[in-house]
């Protein structure tokens, strides 16, 4: 796929399962199951021990499960926590990513960062934790295909949804542009339609889903909650 090509498989509202809380013992069962369910985004979370403290899974995973994903017409959504983010977009191009986001705080040369992951016909993503205030991204409308703000301080799965974040979303939205506005953390039932209503169109969940005693039924609960608004 082109860039073109993938940015509207992204478009209108989608749940992203982040497989960072799948049991990865049966990885390519979970993604079949939330795929099954009509997840169309799969959401992968690398860290590296430095930019946050755990250390998570890297391209070989993601080129491991990338075909599974696209045969069954969906898109690997990269989310890199890691600092020196631009050292791995290349690999991750390669493993099958169709979208890669970095943090605007792991690295000085923001704008130069979107542009290489676009010359990699990818979707270039920023993400800004929630102590980043929204005006960090001001300067890149045109340069980001995706934006993604934290409803969680980055690093681990299960963390209590931060309560600010739709206002915060609603401040992000007029700065965008044409970027989508991702969300990720303590998405739920009870937060998905908040987050939709402040703009927010590509939510991130990952405990919610993966925790459930029936992950597919948990998705289109989550879905549905965030169409209804």
């Amino acid at each position: 796929m082109n860039r073109e090509d993938r940015l509207e498989k992204f478009q209108g509202i989608h749940i992203a399962p982040s497989i960072l809380s799948a049991d990865f013992s049966r990885l390519g069962a979970a993604i079949a199951e939330v795929m099954e369910a009509g997840a169309r985004v799969i959401h992968f979370d690398v860290m590296d021990g430095h930019f946050v403290p755990p250390i998570t899974i890297g391209p070989l995973v993601a080129a491991g499960i990338a075909e599974q994903v696209h045969n069954a017409g969906g898109v690997l959504d990269v989310h890199l926590m890691i600092d020196q983010p631009e050292r791995q977009f290349e690999e991750f191009a390669k493993a099958g990513a169709d979208a890669i986001t970095f943090h605007a705080e792991a690295t000085p040369h923001v704008h130069r960062a979107l542009g290489a992951i676009r010359e990699l016909d990818c979707l270039a993503g920023v993400a800004i934790n929630p102590g980043t205030p929204v005006e960090a991204v001001s300067e890149l409308r045109g340069s980001a295909d995706l934006i993604l703000a934290m409803t969680v301080n980055p690093g681990w799965g299960g963390q209590a949804f931060i309560e600010g974040s739709p206002e915060k979303v609603s401040r992000l939205k007029p700065l965008a542009g044409d970027a989508l506005i991702e969300v990720d953390g303590g998405i739920g039932t009870a937060t998905a339609g908040r987050m939709a209503v402040a703009g927010a169109t590509l939510m991130v969940a990952g405990s919610a889903i993966f925790g459930a005693k029936d992950p597919a039924t948990a998705y289109v609960e989550i879905r549905a909650a965030a169409e209804a608004g």
